[in-house]
């Protein structure tokens, strides 16, 4: 148990700085959305699903592997509070328009996301 906790752990932290590193990259002030957590969180479910459809069709990766990578790595590396907040600091500043596209944005190209990356997984 101690073993999956670390690598969860691991792939946490690599996520994190990851995702720190984009987004402080693409978010800008002047910007309508915030750029560095939509590619994240983009990128992170593309990643999930190309993980995942890989593991389910082949012994690439063992059980350790998809714990550092889907449940650590992704789970660092894509940030809901995130997206949560920025929505919340649309709201109040009353940008409704830019709201209604990055937050569904957000939420419809993360599920197609993941059904390209899943689709990716086939590929190979």
């Amino acid at each position: 148990m101690f073993k999956q906790l670390l690598l969860i752990f691991l792939g946490g932290g690599l996520g994190s700085v990851l995702r720190y590193l984009i987004s402080k990259s693409l978010n800008v002030e002047t910007a309508f959305i915030p750029y560095g957590t939509f590619t994240v969180n983009i990128l992170g479910s593309i990643i999930l699903g190309l993980i995942l459809g890989m593991a389910s069709k082949s012994d690439i990766f063992n059980s350790n592997t998809v714990l550092f990578l889907a449940v650590g790595f992704c789970g660092g590396f894509t940030t809901f509070s995130s997206f949560a907040f920025e929505n919340q600091a649309l709201l109040r500043t009353g940008d409704y328009l830019n709201f209604f596209f990055y937050a569904f944005g957000s939420i419809i190209c993360g599920i197609l996301a993941v059904f390209l990356g899943l689709f990716l997984s086939k590929l190979t």
